[in-house]
Order: C-alpha cells, then structure tokens, then sequence
C-alpha cells in the first residue's frame, strides 16, 4: 500500500517514520498513526492512511480510534491517583468499599487484586448482554455475585472484559462519579487529550472505522506463531481464555456509535495516538506543568506484582499493578517499561529510564493480543533512535 506518511519527526528520530512507512509497505497497515514524547516533549508525531479500513477518506490528525485494551492502562490510573492522594488502600478488601462483593468468599479479595489480575474473577457464569455490559449497575451486580475461578490473590490470569467493571464500580464507590467521568475530568481535561472512555457525541464524527486485516507475515514468523496449547485454549469454549472474551456475548459491533458511547474501561476507550501518548508522558514527568503519578506511584504500578504462566492467556506474562511490564509476551522498549496494548495492534506505555512514551492507534485489527508485529517495529525504530 502506497501512503503518504504526514506529520514531524524530531532530529535523531527518522528511523520511526522510515518504519512507520514500511508498516503500510509491508505489514498490511490501512490507517493508523504514532507518537512518541521524550521528557514530556512531543518528537514524534505521524498518521497516514485512511480513516475507515475499508474506506478512502485520509486518516487525519484528529482521526480517533478505538484502542480496545489499551485502554486498561488509562483507567488503571484511576484507582492509582485515589489511592495516591489517599482516597483509596490498595491494601484494602474491595468489600470495605463495596460490601455487595463479599458474596462467594471474596470478602478478603483486596483492590491491588482487581489491578494485577489476580483476583480470579476473569469469566462470568452468564454472559452479558452489551446492554448489561453499558449498564454500571448491572455489570456490578454480576461480578459481585460472580465465585471465583480460583481462590483470589493465588494466581493471576487477564480479566479481559471484567476488569473494568471492578475497577469501574470500585471509583464509583469511592468518588460517587464513574471512571469514564473520572477520566474526563481528572486526565483527559487538565492534559488536553484527544482520549474518552464514553465518546461524547460531539466527537463522533472523527472516529474511524475498525476492522480485521491479514498482513504478511513478519520476519521471524515461524516462532512468533501461536503454540497449540494457545490455538486451543482460543478455540475450546469452555476454557478461561474463550470465557473471559466472551463475558460480553454478543461481543457489540465496535463501528456501533452505541459502543463509542457506553464507558467500558477495560474495552472500548477511543483515542489519538498523541493522546495515548501524551497521557503515558504525563505519568512519568510533567507535560506542560501537570503531572499524574509522582515518583513513589510509578514505581508501585511497575513493580511485578505478577508473573509466569497466565490462566487465561496461556503465556508467561508480567504485570504490575493495572500495567503490563516489558517481557517476551508483551514486549516494551526496555526492562523497566511499563504499558498496555489493546487487542489487533494498538498500544501505549512508558519508560521512566529513558524518558519515553508511545502511543500507536490502528484501524486495522490483525489476529495479536499482546505483541502486534507493526507496534513491535516502531518500539525497535524508537530503541535506534535513542542509541544512534
């Protein structure tokens, strides 16, 4: 696919426009764009072609896409900032806050549970509806009822969509306000972001179209396919992985404005690739004088709270609290890296160490979950420029 790629580059960073332009050559990219901060300062910041997958409009600066998982990594900031400003004990059992949720043995399941996916609550004995899943106090109502699939606080496994109707619930508990808010007017305004859990409809009109592509194959692709016991665990529909992606069934049409409107903090947040970015920036220094994390909270969200064999992943992962830390089923740009990326391609984290943070939103959704081929060529693009 033949692209002009628009937008800047600093000096010393043209190795990620150059890869950014193979994307679209090689990896089967239709639409999508990057940016990348150094020490809160913007020196990447590229788009290219269209705005729908299927489409012809030109993918804009102000296009906004939806980042699927990546999302996790926003609204676990939520529940970081309370417990910061001491609004909330990461320590503390989740029913001190919300007392419904003792139900099942799950009085001593603590909040730090709910960010590092040990809390044995990633499927549910009923799926719900998407107009369950939109409603905060029906989703609630189901994961409080919900018994463990394993004795919480044990093991860890990706609670892919029930994540955020726990973390959800717990800031209505503690703020009266939900997370989708929260993120409004706690993150997104005093930074600027082009980021929303609950689209507003003023904005509906910049949102691309997503989709399924199949790119080629990357170099390397014999050993970054799937093992067997990963094929099946997708594909038998009892296991915890096909459950846990399937707590929303019918999954809803993510091109559905519905969808853009409801706040699934563990799903559907719809964002720029500089508003990723920026937020990532922003945890980690100042970004035009506002700063979300301080130093002490950085390093608590990515300090390994759990690793080794995912349930529901079925894959060794690392994670910290509410993030992913950099490892070989998610990798990151460097050891100390932490982030989230959203399932087909999208992707944003930060590196405290060299001061970086990324972002990288797509229209085209390719077969990945945590190591999308074309996030993973701009991260080594990034790593160039910083040891050119």
């Amino acid at each position: 696919m033949d692209v002009d790629v628009h937008g800047t580059v600093a000096g010393g960073f043209e190795p990620v426009r150059e890869a950014f332009a193979r994307n679209f050559d090689r990896l089967g990219d239709r639409g999508a764009a990057v940016a990348v901060y150094r020490d809160g300062h913007r020196v990447v910041d590229l788009w290219a072609g269209v705005k729908d997958v299927d489409g012809a409009e030109p993918w804009r600066r102000n296009t906004v896409q939806v980042v699927r998982s990546a999302t996790k990594g926003v609204a676990a900031a939520v529940l970081l900032l309370l417990h910061q400003r001491g609004e909330l004990d990461l320590d503390a059992p989740v029913a001190a806050y919300w007392p419904e949720f003792k139900a099942h043995g799950k009085e001593r399941l603590l909040v730090r549970h709910v960010l590092n996916h040990r809390a044995g609550l990633p499927v549910l004995d009923r799926p719900l509806t998407f107009a369950e899943a939109a409603d905060p106090g029906r989703a609630a109502d189901a994961v409080a009822a919900q018994a463990p699939a394993w004795e919480p606080g044990t093991d860890h496994g990706y609670h892919a969509l029930t994540y955020g109707w726990l973390l959800d619930e717990l800031v209505r508990r503690v703020t009266g306000r939900g997370s989708g808010e929260w993120i409004a007017s706690g993150i997104a305004g005093p930074l600027g972001l082009d980021l929303w859990v609950g689209l507003p409809d003023t904005e509906a009109h910049r949102v691309g179209t997503v989709g399924r592509i199949e790119g080629p194959e990357p170099a390397g692709a014999l050993r970054a396919r799937p093992k067997r016991s990963v094929t099946d665990a997708y594909t038998d529909p009892s296991s915890l992985t096909r459950r846990a992606f399937a707590a929303i069934t019918p999954f809803p049409d993510q091109n559905d404005p519905a969808f853009h409107r409801a706040a699934l903090p563990a799903a559907n947040g719809i964002a720029t690739a500089d508003g990723l970015a920026r937020f990532y920036a922003s945890l980690i220094g100042p970004v035009d004088g506002v700063r979300l994390l301080d130093p002490a909270t950085v390093e608590q969200a990515r300090t390994e709270e759990s690793a080794g064999a995912d349930r529901v992943l079925v894959v060794g992962t690392r994670v910290g609290l509410g993030y992913m830390l950099h490892g070989s089923a998610s990798p990151l740009l460097a050891p100390g890296s932490f982030g989230h990326p959203g399932r087909g391609g999208s992707l944003g984290f930060a590196d405290p160490e060299s001061g970086i943070a990324f972002g990288y939103v797509t229209n085209g959704f390719r077969r990945t979950v945590t190591a999308d081929p074309r996030a993973q060529s701009l991260i080594r693009a990034v790593r160039r420029s910083l040891t050119a």
